[in-house]
Parts: structure tokens; sequence; C-alpha cells
């Protein structure tokens, strides 16, 4: 297998995963006092560098910086899945730096969150260290 086929799998990956954490990381159905803890976090209203914002802004924002930066990702893999062996090889802090990324990922999706991140993150994570290794290969 080539690195290329294992970029373009990180980022179909990669897209789905967005699409998941998007749509899922503001749901609470199903969740035993989730709706409290939401209505409170949007309830609290604190003023920071002259703006008025809930703590529930906050999370809604990092959770769409989560969504930018796995975007993001997804059309890096693609980009790298279609550069040829050569000109990987001469870009390993792109291409160990994208696979160390999500490691840590993985680390953080088992520790703090559940099963679907979990193995979303372990599956990207393995593809991306896989055309890694091979895009070393030149």
């Amino acid at each position: 297998m080539s690195s290329s086929l294992f970029y373009r799998i990180a980022a179909v990956l990669l897209v789905l995963f967005a699409i998941g954490h998007t749509v899922g990381f503001r749901q609470t159905k199903g969740m035993t006092g989730a709706d409290s803890v939401v209505s409170v976090m949007k309830s609290v209203h604190f003023t920071v560098q002259g703006s008025s914002r809930a703590y529930y802004d906050f999370f809604v924002g990092f959770g769409l910086f989560v969504t930018a930066f796995l975007l993001f990702a997804a059309v890096l893999s693609w980009q790298l899945g279609g550069v040829s062996r050569e000109v990987l090889a001469q870009l390993p802090l792109a291409t160990w730096g994208l696979a160390v990324c999500f490691l840590a990922i993985t680390i953080l999706s088992w520790t703090y969150f559940f099963l679907a991140p979990g193995i979303f993150s372990i599956l990207i994570t393995a593809c991306l260290t896989a055309a890694a290794i091979l895009a070393g290969k030149s």
C-alpha cells in the first residue's frame, strides 16, 4: 500500500469525524442531567475583554475550533496524498507532525471522551503513521 492511499483514507475519516463531532458535541438527548448543566452554562454570563459571554459560548466556540481543525487536517491529508514520495520524504515535520498530533488526540479521546471518537482517532492515527513511515522510504 502507498502513503497516498493512507493519506486519502485518513482524509475521509477526518471528514466523517468532523461531521460526527459537529452534530454531536451539543447534543444532550439521553444524557441524564445534561440539560440542567447546559442551562446553567447558558445562564452564567461574565465579561471577558469587554465582551459579555456565557460559559456555553466558550463551549460552542471551542467545539467549532475542533471542527475547523479536523477539516483542515482532512484537507492537508488529502493534499499530502497527492504529493510524490520524494517530496513527502522532504517533509518529515509535516508528515510525522500530523501523525504525532493525532496520537495525542487519540490519548485525549480515550482519556476524556468515549468509544466513537476513540475509534476514529485510532484509525486516523494508524493511517497517518503508516503514511509517514511509507513517505520516509523514498
